[in-house]
């Protein structure tokens, strides 16, 4: 547990030093869960949002795209649910004052007595190596047996106590002996509900104002859009609407950086389909989903699937895109086959049809929807987090390397000239004027040339270009090769294309 903290302060730590994430306000002393994308965080964040989009939209013909506002008639968040049941349980230390999700605090527990049921699992792996069979093994070892036993039990009484009473969820706590995280004081209040949304004001008066919420989610932006872009874009079901934008939530209990915020991004898309095909259509997004974060080569065993076994009041069918991020594994993206219920709902409070006419079928229906939601600042954290390498080298030094896919990388390459006079500087910067228009370039001219290759490996840049005195004679220079150091000398009338070969778009989508 040290270890994986050690490694997610390094990560926070990278990501302000080397320009990624700043604190917001942080000259006011900055706000809670809160955070600025600073120079090179924007542009890797730009460049997920990109890998996405152009996944989602510009491959797939029966896929548009929707930008809806994000303040909404307040209506929308009744039909939807939100002013009634989108509450966190939370629960307060009444020695520390501090508050967190009674949830949470059960979830974390039970996970470290999973973990210790992993831990036997993978020493028994290596113990046995090729031979081990860990069917066998799960089901016939006492301890995992115990640990996984209650494990499982931990999240059935606190899946029933989440549905049927609260009080009960505080009797687990109780019952487990959780502590207050930081005190380890075990004196708790009662576990409440609490609405998540923000509210805000419409109107030029206190009087005469409208009673508004940021939107908590974008989706409900895309369902009263429905007939708008199926009657304009004379969409034909099954289609989708892809959207990405802001969501706001009075979370409580933000923490983990970057993971949970107030202020976040979400990549959402909603696939229409006829009522008894959502099914097939679930299966599909999340085949199609879990190709797209792998196509990104962060690691196959950093990723499982969490099937829900109890399901929002609106859905047939839920799972979750697990992470392996550096404090475990965690929701990356939900795939939830959301039946009919948020456009018969907007139909019931707008008193207007939101159906389709299907003139295969000749008949009128609400489709049923198939929703794929991935949080772009966990996506961002995943990239990120997995790709930061302490890397020790054949002399024995160390580099600090940001092995970022390279489609998503920040700045694709680094132009160096290796000193500053005898006129390289202006030929690295020809060469910039001629790959700027097709990629992000940097410039790079201070501290020895070893010294700039360290700091761009920390950005994350997979090429570094250096412009030495043979690139006068024979106009070729070196490029370095940021996973694995080697350098090549190349043509300059050659590095478009090594450079694209390497960080197109359609080169990555293609290993879907």
């Amino acid at each position: 547990m040290a270890k994986q903290e050690d490694i997610f302060k390094n990560v926070v730590s990278h990501a302000k030093e080397y320009g990624f994430i700043f604190p917001s306000s942080e000259v006011y002393d900055g706000l809670s869960a809160v955070y600025d994308y600073a120079q090179n965080g924007v542009e890797l964040k730009k460049n997920i949002r990109e890998y996405w989009w152009k996944s989602m939209v510009q491959m797939n013909e029966n896929i548009v795209g929707l930008d809806a506002a994000i303040l909404m008639h307040p209506t929308t968040w009744k039909a939807s649910g939100h002013v009634d049941a989108f509450n966190d349980p939370l629960i307060d230390n009444k020695d520390s004052k501090k508050r967190y999700r009674a949830d949470v605090l059960v979830e974390e527990f039970a996970e470290k007595i999973n973990q210790k049921a992993q831990k036997e699992i993978e020493k028994a792996r290596a113990r046995f190596g090729d031979a081990f069979n860990e069917e066998e093994f799960v089901t016939t070892n006492a301890r995992v047996v115990e640990y996984l036993s209650k494990y499982k039990e931990i999240l059935s009484r606190l899946a029933k106590g989440m549905t049927d009473d609260l009080q009960d969820v505080k009797a687990l706590i109780e019952e487990l002996e959780i502590a207050d995280p930081e005190t380890g004081s075990r004196n708790w209040t009662d576990v409440k509900q609490f609405n998540l949304m923000f509210g805000t004001k419409l109107g030029a008066s206190a009087d005469s104002a409208m009673d508004l919420y940021l939107r908590p989610e974008t989706a409900q932006g895309i369902f009263v859009n429905f007939l708008n872009v199926q009657k304009s874009g004379r969409m034909k079901v099954p289609f989708g609407i892809a959207q990405t934008g802001k969501a706001f939530r009075n979370e409580i209990v933000a923490r983990q950086f970057i993971f949970r915020m107030r202020e976040f991004e979400q990549m959402e898309m909603q696939f229409f389909v006829r009522p008894g095909e959502e099914m097939k259509w679930y299966h599909h997004w999340k085949e199609t989903r879990l190709k797209w974060h792998l196509s990104l080569g962060l690691g196959k065993e950093n990723y499982r699937f969490h099937d829900h076994e109890k399901l929002a009041h609106y859905a047939n069918a839920a799972a979750d895109i697990e992470f392996n991020f550096p404090f475990g594994f965690k929701e990356l993206e939900g795939i939830h086959s959301r039946t009919d219920f948020d456009l018969k709902a907007h139909e019931q409070f707008s008193g207007k049809k939101l159906q389709y006419f299907d003139p295969e079928l000749n008949e009128n229906y609400v489709p049923y929807v198939v929703e794929t939601s991935v949080g772009l600042d966990r996506m961002f954290l995943a990239v990120f987090a997995t790709s930061l390498k302490e890397e020790t080298l054949e002399d024995g030094s160390t580099r600090t390397v940001l092995k970022l896919p390279s489609v998503l990388a920040p700045t694709k390459a680094a132009i160096l000239p290796l000193v500053k006079k005898d006129g390289l500087p202006d030929i690295a910067r020809t060469i910039i004027e001629d790959l700027k228009w097709d990629f992000t370039v940097a410039y790079d001219e201070k501290d020895a040339v070893g010294r700039r290759y360290r700091r761009q490996d920390a950005l994350g840049t997979p090429f570094c270009i250096t412009v030495d005195h043979q690139t006068i004679e024979d106009q070729t220079v070196t490029i370095r090769h940021r996973d694995t150091m080697k350098q090549d000398r190349v043509k300059i009338s050659e590095l478009k294309d090594i450079i694209e070969n390497e960080v197109s778009t359609k080169n990555w989508l293609m290993k879907m």
